[in-house]
């Protein structure tokens, strides 16, 4: 649901990446794994791998998720900001199309969430 102002409605962004001090937002959504109620929000270096993401950074995140050990994330089903996506565990977020704030939706079609409660 959209918002408008009553009024002229100026103000500075905070969530700019000037503000992030070289780092930059990542959202990550794993869907019918909802242990998780929302996208994840990551603070991650643009130079970083997408392997080592997956290793250093989202790997850690959802280690408690019973299906964590399962997931193969590099085999998964990939979207950045809605659309396919194929990624290149060598290649830095950055050339990859990541920038601040992407959204990232890993599909892991063979798990279907804590004893299969998405299917």
């Amino acid at each position: 649901m959209s918002v408008n102002a009553l009024y002229d409605y100026k103000f500075e962004p905070r969530d700019k990446v000037e503000n992030f001090h070289g780092m930059q937002l990542l959202y990550l959504y794993w869907p019918h794994h909802l242990m998780y109620c929302s996208p994840f929000a990551f603070l991650v270096q643009p130079d970083m791998t997408f392997g080592a993401f997956i290793e250093e950074v989202l790997k850690p995140a959802v280690e408690a998720h019973p299906d964590s050990a399962r997931a193969r994330f590099l085999d998964a089903q990939w979207q950045l900001n809605g659309e396919p996506f194929t990624p290149d565990p060598s290649a830095i977020l950055k050339s990859s199309g990541i920038d601040h704030k992407s959204m990232l939706t890993v599909i892991t079609p063979e798990l279907n969430g804590i004893a299969g409660s998405a299917s």
